[in-house]
């Protein structure tokens, strides 16, 4: 029988399965303290006779599982009866067994941390006084049944020290924790660097693996290549005019833009005393552009059905001597694609840093001149022919005074506009809509988002992507950064900054 938790409603008790070795009895008392529930672990129902047989390494039958899993599931009802918010560990392998205890409770979500095999046995190699032995694990493996789609489960990778796994578990809850979730300590979102692509995905191609995720009519998929936004649609219609599975990025389509964004000038700046040089990227203009990350294959973190989070590790190198631990969730839901770039100082030293995103979005017109822009911003930054920054104006009484929304018709941009106007809960809104007014996507710009770039694309190279799409960018700094210091962020050893942003189709019902 499928376990559907009600959508939206905050879980009263998780259930954390996986093989031996994958740090349940880690992963969820860290649980239970930063959500402030009470632990349980399953072993603790156990007969001896049990433990002795396992000691022995003799694997349990389902037979012998039976009275271990009823006991299991009667403390979980007296639990939930009892109105007590719990995190349950157990290695549930099979569906059946899942089932026993997750049917007939809504309240209960389950999550499961999945590691390679290779990873399990090393662990299970070094842990020693535990009554599992390591040489049972291939019966675990045998027996293991992972999680189906209609199980919902919240998948971990395991490959990412254990806080950063309870982190993750916490991020794809989202507002379904119910609960104040505690503080995990100075840098609970640093993973360890690990090889990429573990866990299921789509086949691997010019940009990797990737991974879909759905959520009502809403359909999106995130790469392995620079941890890139591919393609979403609503209702099977494009809202990004993005690229095509099997095929490489072209244009910066849905790149993530890590350490900076845009463009630094002559790719030379000073940092505290050091005079550093970055690869120029942008040859023809003798710039460095759009980062470090974009060619960089991302590592799957944590997975549910809405939501995926990928990460890397940016370690230093000529031109930027820092070190940064950089994650970002990508998540489907009734407001739309919600995304949440973090990054981490992990080194010793201050790192400056700035970040942004590059979708270009469609709303159906063969061309962007007929589409309605909408840019609550008060001033715009002009810039030269090599795209650096000439000058902060005020956009009134200009072509670039999009505030109150007009078609774009010839206006060509490659344009960064600040001083947005926010809305009570501090969203900034840029709105495409199509000349109709019966469909648009509002790109929302949540924390960390001080600039929004937009760019027509009508420098692209091959005609036919000329003005077909429109470039809007969220950005936490203008370009040339970390030449002018303007809004740069120094993040200090430790520190994490946050970017925010979404996009909320309308009209496509």
């Amino acid at each position: 029988m499928a376990h559907a938790p009600a959508a939206g409603e905050p879980p009263r008790l998780l259930l954390v399965v996986g093989v031996a070795g994958s740090g349940k009895s880690t992963v969820g008392p860290l649980l239970a303290e930063r959500l402030g529930w009470t632990y349980r672990d399953a072993d603790a129902f156990h007969s001896e006779a049990d433990r002795a047989r396992m000691a022995a390494g003799h694997a349990m039958t389902d037979a012998d599982r039976a009275p271990w899993l009823a006991a299991i599931a009667q403390w979980m009802d007296e639990a939930i009866a009892a109105g007590r918010n719990a995190v349950m560990t157990c290695s549930a392998l099979k569906r059946a067994y899942r089932d026993i205890l997750l049917t007939g409770r809504p309240d209960v979500l389950l999550v499961y941390l999945h590691g390679s095999p290779e990873l399990l046995r090393s662990r299970l190699a070094g842990r020693h006084g535990h009554f599992f032995p390591s040489a049972l694990l291939q019966s675990q493996l045998a027996d293991l049944e992972e999680p189906a789609p209609d199980e919902h489960a919240l998948v971990v990778e395991i490959d990412q020290p254990p806080e950063a796994v309870a982190t993750a578990v916490l991020s794809l809850m989202g507002p379904r924790s119910g609960s104040r979730v505690r503080p995990a300590g100075p840098d609970p979102a640093r993973a360890a660097p690990a090889e990429a692509g573990s866990g299921p995905a789509a086949a691997a191609g010019p940009t990797g693996e990737s991974w879909r995720l759905v959520h009502g009519e809403q359909s999106a998929v995130v790469v392995q290549l620079g941890g890139a936004l591919r393609e979403y649609t609503v209702n099977g219609r494009p809202v990004l005019d993005g690229f095509s599975a099997g095929s490489a990025v072209t244009d910066g389509r849905g790149q993530l833009l890590v350490p900076w964004p845009n463009r630094v000038g002559d790719g030379r700046y000073e940092f505290e005393g050091r005079s550093l040089q970055l690869p120029l990227t942008e040859v023809e203009r003798n710039n460095a552009i759009h980062g470090l990350l974009r060619w960089t294959l991302w590592k799957p973190l944590a997975r549910t059905g809405d939501a995926v989070t990928v990460g890397t590790t940016l370690c230093p190198q000529p031109g930027y001597p820092f070190l940064l631990d950089v994650r970002v969730e990508y998540r489907l839901g009734p407001e739309g694609l919600a995304t949440a770039v973090h990054a981490t100082n992990a080194g010793t030293t201050p790192a400056p840093y700035g970040v942004g995103q590059h979708p270009y979005l469609t709303v159906g017109t063969e061309h962007v001149d007929s589409a309605v822009l909408t840019v609550p911003a008060r001033y715009v930054l002009r810039t030269d022919a090599r795209g650096l920054p000439a000058g902060l104006e005020p956009v009134d009484g200009t072509p670039y005074d999009l505030r109150a929304g007009r078609p774009l018709g010839d206006l060509r941009l490659d344009t960064a506009f600040t001083g947005l106007d926010r809305l009570p809960d501090g969203w900034a809104v840029v709105r495409l809509a199509h000349p109709d007014g019966t469909r648009g996507v509002d790109v929302r710009l949540g924390e960390g988002t001080r600039y929004v770039q937009v760019y027509t694309g009508d420098t692209l190279g091959d005609s036919d992507r000329r003005r077909r799409g429109i470039a809007v960018e969220p950005m936490s700094c203008p370009p040339d950064a970390f030449h002018s210091g303007t809004d740069l962020t120094v993040l200090r050893p430790g520190d994490t900054h946050v970017l925010r942003w979404g996009l909320s189709p309308w009209g496509y019902a």
